[in-house]
């Protein structure tokens, strides 16, 4: 498949989980991405393990998140490493990097000295807090950054500690967005021949992604009540949430009590006016889920299909990988190691004229690519 960033090079002096994945993405969009590695220890990440995955010397996480790359080690201590990595820069399109401000400064790799070589490059740093302000120098890591933003007071209900969410979503996101932008201004470099410094951080990230939240706390002055029971989204009334059932858990998104009670035929919920659906919220969810508890998973899933609701199961991975419908999806790939051993893990979720975008690559060895690359530089 002839890819949309086929040709362009990205050269990734990142680490751990928000500059990887930009590079993730950009690879499964057809650039060719190499990270800019140490000759010996390779990028930080490498030992970062979730559960104790290993696949050779290096996690799973990483491989996980650096497969379809290159690497190429450069002592930066080194005048010949560097004079390879110049010429290297010279022919890239893009940077990206996630170290903490003052860092690539100190290396001679900062975007004032980077353009004097590429006046073209889409230069990418991302931080946990900016290049200002007490905050720059903070550690930059997710769950750290999800307590400083409020995030942790969007999950759980009212009587819970505050809750992170269980994944590492400022990095993913900051990762993520960067592309946009990363596309933005590759599009004005072939324009205008004019490259960009674009400058992210998971802070800001995390405060976009509550922009509801935000917005609404700035109108109103007052700060966002998480549910009693059942939270799912503090600024959404009743029934929103999700409910144990005899056997098992069901979500039931945002619609009118009283067609739900057309499913649920509860009596004591005919008591509540439409009205009333966010002033008394807590009761009313209290009286749903009493109720729901009275019949199967199954038998209210039936009745909600019914009647066209707004109401799901809750599956777990296994429950989930079982389904038709995730199967239908495709959504894994099998990556190929050197060793000949292999692991399963997700895809792109992108199609491009209907085809999905797959590649069995693994993420490189440290300085795997060096001959390759110094061939292309000669």
């Amino acid at each position: 498949m002839n890819l949309p960033l086929k040709d362009i090079i990205v050269l990734e002096f990142s680490q751990y989980l928000a500059g990887p994945c930009a590079g993730l993405r950009l690879a499964d969009l057809g650039a060719r991405v190499v990270k800019i590695e140490h000759p010996q220890k390779g990028e930080s990440g490498r030992k970062l393990a979730i559960e104790n995955l290993w696949v050779g010397d290096d996690s799973l996480l990483f491989h996980t998140i650096n497969r379809n790359k290159e690497s190429f080690a450069v002592d930066m201590n080194n005048e010949e490493d560097m004079g390879w990595l110049r010429k290297l820069i010279a022919k890239a399109q893009v940077i990206t990097h996630n170290f903490r401000p003052g860092v690539m400064e100190r290396r001679g790799l900062d975007y004032e000295t980077i353009r004097q070589i590429n006046p073209s490059i889409v230069y990418t740093q991302i931080s946990g807090y900016g290049e200002k302000g007490p905050w720059r120098n903070k550690p930059g890591q997710d769950l750290l950054l999800q307590s400083l933003s409020g995030l942790t007071y969007a999950s759980g209900s009212a009587n819970d500690w505050p809750t992170p969410m269980g994944l590492g979503i400022g990095d993913y996101l900051c990762g993520n967005q960067s592309v946009q932008f990363i596309i933005a201004a590759l599009i004005k470099a072939k324009k205008t021949g004019k490259g960009s410094l674009l400058q992210l951080t998971l802070m800001e990230t995390l405060i976009d992604l509550q922009f509801e939240f935000f917005t609404t706390f700035f109108e109103s002055g007052k700060l966002p009540q998480r549910a009693a029971y059942n939270n799912a989204n503090s600024l959404l009334s009743a029934p929103y949430g999700i409910y144990p059932t005899s056997d098992g858990h069901i979500a039931i998104a945002m619609m009118p009590l009283g067609k739900l009670n057309q499913a649920l035929q509860c009596e004591e919920l005919n008591a509540y006016r439409e009205e009333e659906a966010f002033s008394k919220r807590d009761e009313i969810k209290s009286v749903i889920a009493k109720h729901l508890l009275t019949d199967t998973n199954n038998n209210w899933l039936q009745k909600a299909q019914a009647l066209d609701l707004w109401i799901m199961p809750v599956l777990n991975w296994r429950e989930m990988k079982a389904a038709k419908g995730y199967q239908t999806l495709g959504m894994e790939q099998e990556i190929k190691l050197d060793n000949n051993g292999s692991f399963i893990t997700t895809r792109c979720p992108i199609r491009i004229n209907g085809k999905m975008l797959k590649s069995d690559k693994p993420a490189p060895s440290i300085g795997s690519s060096n001959k390759n690359i110094k061939d292309l530089l000669i």
